[in-house]
């Protein structure tokens, strides 16, 4: 019922956006509340409730949680202490860059846990344009964003004596100037992890009503200095107070380059809206525009909900991390070397998640931006020494594998050349043959070893067969990006290693497995016990870790029948997990014991591929009915709205592409594997101006089952669609039925690329 209520009240909403742009509304679809109710112990995105623009800068979102918490905003909490500046692509990351606004009504309180307010979701409007929520006290905060910015509104009651807003400083160093005689609050703050030195986020707000009293605080004992107009340290914030009742507008913009930036931010970003209805009226415009780069048609109203709200997260990460100067042309603040740079950067992404869908949606949808990003890769790596793996905002290192490569290589192979590839592999090649600094995807965990053995040996290396088999398949990247472009130097070098899969499978246990360095396997197997020589998951699970020769594990299964069976054991054998070297349940564990599908834990990348492979196998109908369940399964709009973490827009991904019925297995080639599109109909509005039209006639939620298919106009029988196909335009069609054509797909020629051949 939540759902239905829900989407009315967007519908009613959304009309002035449609009306304005000349589109179709479907902004009215998008809960930025998918995902939000989540904890530690579970998660069902890890989102929070984010206003923002497409890939912005800077997003904005209420605060349940105290300042420094990663669950910024849970669902279940019922009092907001704050409006922040956020950036966090993780809980388990924590966020940079943030401060907080409050509007606090009575007498002043800045403490952050007395100055929280309660407040009932019925009284809150979630939308990627406009956020408004009236807190039980009286008070109405609304938010309207712009890339760098955001136009914000406190309404106080009338009814109630006091009217302040509070500027939090969060946890880190910050500083505050207040300035009467022009209504504004300058400042900085300097927080998050391991950031430069001379890291700062510059912020300026301007507000449309005179201050009457004023004064700054810090917030590690809430010590208040009345009328002191600068503070500087760790935690300073400011206040201001306003005519009891008053309606006040605020504009915020920062930069991280300087305070003429963000004055310039300000200025060219929000100084044509007067109004916040004149901003929310622009940023509901270009999310709408945005979303109608894909047009579904049919389907349910909760399956457009949940196609529009994944979307809209899918649109959000990489971010910029770039800002405009004066002359219109992009310069950034490098979170790597500290010093200002001219041209393009993205951050807030980690590459294990993301290079799977997210990154290969973006190559569809906005390959101007995506070209930008991977030549920015490179620039990035010259002024921090290493390849990019886990951004927010420098590099982390965190999870495992060199995934850069795979966007590389994927731009490089569906025409986005942007870069130099003979610098992308000396880079890559440098990064496989080091170890860094920072974490284990900084360089290369147990580089040696996989180079001499073949693999990486376990225990010596934590998560060891996980990173052989990623390595694996980043090396091919390399290999595919040297043969492309005729370096025959690294095509060899990467050609030696990336069949080292192979090394880590056990043929008598039929499983890959956890190797000592003398080659022996580590005793006392058991495929369902996560962790050890496994990166979040068990063996059920890296078992299918073989994007590129999908074949070649056929064989080492002993075929198509055994590879089928065991993919459909994945499924069969009982939810069970042993918590192994984790000590105990992680969320990764309950999600997947909570999904009910056997092994099948789609709440964490590793598996998420899985349900594809049955189109290298001879039986891709199993493909089109898994992929449907697991959409109608385990997505949904609403907070409980996915199956794990979301995990910068790559669940979101997923679920997009296979919503349109295909998805990127093999990023690195110009291939997407076949699923079941949801949607009788979808139109993808391409960068070039063309339209690529998927319909599905005679679909329904019980007739997930592709019969036949022409691709314009001509029978189409293979289990993939090219990336030009899709760039050139044209219409995909096929013709859907309740039951498994099983002499369908099933050729050689229709099955996907692998470096094996059949």
């Amino acid at each position: 019922m939540r759902v239905k209520i829900t989407l009315v009240i967007f519908f009613v909403l959304g009309q002035y956006v449609a009306s304005a742009a000349g589109l179709p509304d479907l902004v009215q679809y998008v809960n930025t509340l998918q995902g939000t109710n989540s904890k530690h112990e579970l998660t069902r995105g890890n989102t929070y409730p984010t206003t923002a623009l497409p890939f912005a800068m800077h997003t904005w979102t209420p605060q349940t949680g105290r300042n420094g918490n990663g669950w910024k905003y849970q669902f279940f909490a019922d009092s907001i202490r704050g409006f922040q500046q956020a950036h966090q692509c993780s809980s388990w990351t924590n966020d940079y860059a943030v401060f907080s606004l409050m509007p606090v009504t009575g007498g002043l309180v800045v403490d952050q846990f007395k100055r929280a307010a309660r407040f009932s979701h019925q009284n809150e409007i979630a939308k990627p344009h406009y956020y408004k929520v009236s807190l039980d006290n009286g008070i109405t905060t609304e938010l309207s964003p712009t890339e760098r910015g955001v136009h914000t509104r406190f309404s106080f009651p009338k009814n109630k004596k006091g009217a302040y807003l509070v500027l939090d400083g969060y946890t880190g160093a910050s500083m505050v100037k207040i300035i009467p005689k022009e209504r504004k609050i300058i400042g900085y703050v300097h927080n998050g992890r391991e950031l430069q030195k001379n890291f700062k986020n510059y912020f300026v707000i301007i507000f449309d009503k005179p201050f009457v009293t004023h004064g700054t605080w810090e917030n590690r004992k809430n010590e208040i200095l009345t009328n002191n107009l600068i503070a500087e340290g760790n935690g300073y914030g400011a206040y201001v107070q306003f005519k009891d009742g008053e309606a006040v507008q605020a504009k915020v913009a920062s930069s991280y380059i300087s305070p003429e930036q963000a004055e310039l931010n300000l200025k060219q970003e929000l100084g044509k809206f007067k109004r916040l209805e004149d901003t929310k009226a622009a940023a509901g415009n270009i999310w709408n525009k945005h979303l109608n780069r894909i047009y579904v048609e049919g389907g349910t109203e909760a399956e457009k909900a949940t196609f529009y709200s994944c979307f809209f997260r899918a649109s959000l990460f990489s971010r910029q991390f770039f800002e405009i100067d004066k002359a219109g042309k992009p310069y950034y603040f490098s979170p790597y070397d500290g010093k200002i740079h001219q041209g393009y950067l993205y951050t807030d992404t980690g590459f294990w998640d993301t290079f799977r869908a997210q990154f290969p949606l973006n190559t569809i949808l906005h390959p101007t931006m995506h070209g930008r990003y991977v030549s920015a890769l490179l620039d990035a790596q010259e002024q921090c020494g290493w390849l990019a793996s886990w951004s927010y905002p420098g590099e982390a290192g965190s999870m495992i594998g060199n995934h850069a490569i795979s966007l590389l290589a994927d731009a490089w192979v569906k025409g986005i050349r942007t870069f130099d590839p003979a610098k992308a592999l000396a880079a890559y090649h440098h990064e496989v043959t080091n170890k860094g600094p920072w974490g284990p995807a900084n360089g290369r965990d147990g580089w040696k070893e996989y180079f001499t053995l073949g693999y990486v040996p376990y225990p010596k290396y934590r998560e060891a067969t996980a990173k052989t088999l990623e390595y694996a398949y980043d090396d091919f990247c390399g290999y595919q990006l040297a043969k492309l472009t005729n370096n025959s130097f690294y095509e060899q070098v990467f050609a030696r290693q990336m069949y080292n899969y192979k090394n880590v499978y056990d043929a008598a246990r039929g499983f890959m497995r956890g190797k000592q360095p003398d080659g022996a396997w580590m005793p006392n197997f058991d495929p369902i016990e996560w962790g050890g020589p496994f990166t979040e998951g068990n063996a059920w699970h890296y078992q299918w870790s073989v994007f590129h020769d999908v074949q070649g594990l056929i064989r080492l299964m002993g075929g198509e029948k055994n590879f089928t069976a065991k993919l459909d054991s994945v499924l069969s054998v009982p939810n069970k997990v042993k918590v192994g070297t984790y000590g105990g349940l992680i969320h990764e564990m309950t999600e997947m014991v909570m999904a009910d599908m056997g092994q099948y834990a789609h709440g964490n990348q590793p598996i998420q591929h899985m349900p594809y492979l049955y189109n290298y196998a001879g039986e891709p109908w199993k493909s089109q009915r898994l992929t449907r369940t697991i959409m109608a399964k385990l997505y949904n709009a609403t907070e409980n709205g996915y199956p794990g973490d979301e995990d910068q827009g790559q669940t979101s991904s997923w679920y997009v592409l296979s919503a349109l019925g295909f998805y990127s297995v093999c990023p690195g080639t110009d291939e997407y594997l076949m699923g079941s599109p949801v949607f009788p109909k979808a139109t993808i509005t391409l960068e070039n101006g063309k339209k690529f039209i998927i319909e599905a006639k005679n679909n329904s939620q019980e007739q997930v089952y592709i019969q036949s298919a022409t691709l314009n106009q001509k029978p189409y029988t293979a289990n993939f669609i090219r990336h030009q196909d899709i760039v050139n335009g044209g219409t995909l069609q096929f013709e859907m039925g309740s039951q498994p054509a099983k002499n369908r797909g099933t050729k050689p020629a229709d099955k996907p690329f692998s470096l094996t051949k059949i």
